[in-house]
């Protein structure tokens, strides 16, 4: 029998419990974060292109210290001092990984750069005000936000990678451009520039090779400047990104018989979509299970769309739209791929993806996802996914006859205008919205000079939505505002509904919801009255709009004049501190209470049982037009006449205006219990009169604090304690007591008697 020496049963001792430790806790997110993220590329000789290395490495021969890891229960107090460049990512993410060595190379370029020319550099850099950190207050960090989940949802953060900058601990904006060295440092440009006007070479910098441990920082870049700097730089952008996307066959939508097309200027090489891959999606016709390792090789790391159902087995309504989901796969054979996963079986995946219930169906394309909130039915689906599908080219190019063609096909359209000197940027960023307008509003682009004359554009790029003809123009005050993600889709869900919408189990709550609404409840089923019906509705809320226009300028104008009456009159007096008084006061048109009114219609017979149950209305009885206050679950359906409101351009702007003064001129009525309606009142009058309210409460209580001590100081005086139907202590059924020297009976059959 074999031996083992006392050192060896020491080192087994300390081994086999680290091996067992190893196999019971997996490795932590920053383990795997430094292990993926290294992966996609070779070591180069001085290791510097990697994130997570954990040593010092060497850049241009100054040592530098490794990247912060920012930790997400102290995120706010790590990023509180000066500018931060965060990145947001997932260890599992290929695009994370993909961009980590960049990310480590560019964070070495700038911790190594010296913002004031110098001949030598500094014994010490950490510390040396001619540091780049020193200088600008500006750093690196990551943050790990599967480690860090709740610091991620905190700051927003539903895509990876995702790149923002903070100022003071407080959100400035995200990084929306391509994810490259070279727009990362442009961006990182911009904002240094900002900071220190003048301090940037206007030339731009060089920067490193990928990986590179070493660059010389006096050579010139290869590419010029942003065009801020170098006018000519930005119509170079616009050019190069026009080649990029430019194909043989324009796919562009035109009209070619059409005259106004033939009175085009062609000026400039316009941008088209790109051709779709070769690989023809979802050849087999069905919905693919996939596994965690599938899903990303299939959906996260191509730019492939996707349509993906996330369930559980046990889930009833996950059940019941099983069969419409294996037909719907049916029907995208060779348009779209259609893909489930079980959350049972890969819980980790469904986790990272941040699901609050089953079914969850979202729609994946390049890096985006959306989810689908509409109803489950197989044609909902379908309409869904070929509206994606439509959307999945890229924002297309309209000229102006292409436009006109749309207008009569589409209710709202969103416009983006460019020019020549429109960068990469800015279509990085109007190409990521896109995603989110599926199933709402159709988004183009434009350089058409006559479209920028019907619409008075005249600085570019631009965005606009049209709906039924009518303009709205999106506020950038800067460039930066147009590339702002968040700040851009915002205002496109506030304006993206038609004038007067279908109202739908998706759009309900958004139309229904905080205001006013004229309601036609319509029947398909007769179409002369239906397109009637529709028509003047529409030419309704056309007229009221008009009218809500004219008041607010009417009111405007009026708020002016006061004030150029305030100042005429101190001027007259001389009196130079109300003159100031009057110059200073500012017209805020949000002081005035405006009841907010929509307009919609409803399929009176596909939502038959709801209308009847609501509103007691039968559609088979004709069209009807309901005012409905959701807020208080309340509604009209006559006129001051008595009669009906019907789809009427007269029935409905006479009665409007009545329903919408406060209080209201006529009667409402309940959609709702007799018990909910009271409560509803109650609250509508208080809303209503907020001051009175509080007065009735405080009285209320007041009032029952008085009637409760009462009852508390005449149970103490009595001998036998509370008096409980006219008797007290333990005497019998009938009790006396003295009324101004009379006496009376109480309890039993005394019907004369008062009882307290």
């Amino acid at each position: 029998m074999r031996l083992f020496s006392p050192s060896s049963l020491l080192a087994a001792a300390l081994i086999l419990p680290a091996l067992a430790s190893a196999q019971e806790h997996p490795p932590t997110p920053e383990k795997i974060t430094t292990q993926d993220e290294t992966a996609p590329a070779p070591a180069p000789a001085g290791g510097s292109a990697f994130e997570g290395t954990g040593g010092t490495t060497k850049f241009n021969g100054i040592d530098v210290p490794p990247m912060k890891d920012i930790n997400g229960e102290k995120v706010d107090e790590e990023i509180k001092d000066g500018y931060w460049f965060v990145k947001h990512f997932s260890p599992y993410c290929h695009h994370c990984k993909a961009i980590a060595p960049a990310w480590q190379t560019l964070y070495e370029y700038y911790y190594t750069t010296q913002p004031v020319p110098s001949s030598s550099q500094s014994s010490d850099h950490q510390t040396s005000l001619n540091s780049f950190q020193k200088y600008y207050n500006f750093h690196f960090g990551r943050l790990d936000c599967i480690t860090y989940g709740d610091a991620c949802d905190k700051h927003d953060i539903r895509l990876f990678p995702t790149f923002s900058l903070y100022k003071d601990g407080k959100f400035v904006k995200d990084y929306t451009g391509p994810k490259t060295m070279e727009g990362l440092s442009a961006f990182i440009e911009e904002t240094l520039e900002s900071t220190k006007p003048g301090s940037r070479p206007k030339e731009g910098v060089k920067l490193p090779a990928v990986g590179a441990s070493s660059v010389d920082v006096v050579g010139k870049p290869q590419n010029p400047a942003s065009k801020h700097k170098d006018p000519k730089a930005g119509a170079a952008a616009g050019e190069e990104h026009n080649e990029k996307v430019a194909q043989p066959a324009p796919q562009s939508i035109t009209s070619s018989a059409s005259a106004v097309e033939t009175a085009e200027p062609a000026k400039i090489q316009r941008p088209v979509q790109a051709s779709r891959p070769s690989v023809t999606p979802n050849e087999l016709g069905h919905s693919v299970p996939l596994t965690a390792e599938a899903f990303q090789n299939l959906v996260t790391t191509t730019q492939d769309p996707w349509f993906i159902k996330f369930y559980a087995p046990w889930c009833h309504h996950c059940q019941a739209m099983a069969a419409n989901w294996v037909e719907l796969g049916r029907e995208m054979q060779g348009r779209l791929n259609i893909g489930e996963v079980n959350c049972d079986a890969e819980t980790r995946l469904c986790k990272d993806v941040r699901l609050k219930g089953y079914p969850t169906i979202l729609f994946f394309k390049g890096g985006e996802r959306i989810e689908y909130d509409g109803l489950r039915g197989l044609g909902d689906f379908v309409n869904f996914a070929s509206k994606a599908i439509d959307m999945g080219d890229g924002v297309r190019y309209v000229d102006a006859a292409g436009f006109k063609d749309m207008e009569e096909k589409e209710e709202v359209i969103f416009v983006y205008f460019y020019d020549h000197a429109t960068t990469s940027e800015d279509f990085a960023a109007i190409e990521r919205v896109q995603l989110s307008l599926i199933g709402h509003a159709k988004l183009v682009k434009t350089d058409s000079a006559i479209l920028a004359d019907r619409f008075k554009i005249s600085t570019w790029p631009r965005l606009l939505v049209s709906r039924d003809g009518r303009p709205s123009y999106y506020t950038a005050l800067a460039p930066k505002d147009m590339r702002d993600y968040r700040k851009v889709l915002n205002w496109m869900k506030s304006v993206w509904l038609p004038i007067v919408p279908e109202l739908t189990a998706s759009n309900s709550r958004e139309i229904m919801d905080g205001k006013y609404v004229a309601l036609g409840i319509l029947s398909r089923e007769r179409t002369d009255d239906f397109l009637s019906a529709r028509r003047e509705i529409k030419n309704a809320a056309l007229e009221w709009m008009d009218k809500q226009t004219q008041a607010f300028q009417h009111e405007r104008q009026e708020l002016r004049d006061a004030k150029q009456l305030r100042i005429e009159e101190a001027e007259d007096r001389g009196d130079q501190r109300a003159l100031r008084a009057a110059k200073s006061i500012k017209v805020k048109m949000d002081e005035f209470d405006r009841t907010e009114v929509g307009f919609a219609w409803v399929d009176g017979v596909f939502w038959e049982r709801w209308i009847k149950t609501t509103y007691g209305i039968d559609v088979k009885d004709g069209e009807r037009v309901i005012i409905n206050d959701e807020n208080n679950r309340r509604f009209w359906d006559t006129t001051a006449s008595g009669g009906f409101i019907v789809p009427s351009r007269t029935s409905i702007l006479e009665t409007l205006p009545k329903v919408v003064k406060s209080p209201p001129e006529l009667k409402a009525k309940s959609s709702t219990s007799s018990l909910e309606t009271v409560y509803y009142e109650v609250r509508s009058a208080s809303n209503s009169h907020p001051y009175i309210s509080i007065g009735c409460l405080v009285g209320m209580l007041v009032g029952l604090a008085i009637w409760g001590r009462g009852r508390i100081r005449r149970g103490k005086n009595s001998p036998g304690g509370p008096i409980i139907n006219g008797s007290s202590g333990s005497g019998g059924g009938g009790g006396f007591f003295r009324l101004d020297g009379k006496e009376g009976l109480l309890g039993g059959g005394g019907q004369n008697g008062k009882v307290d």
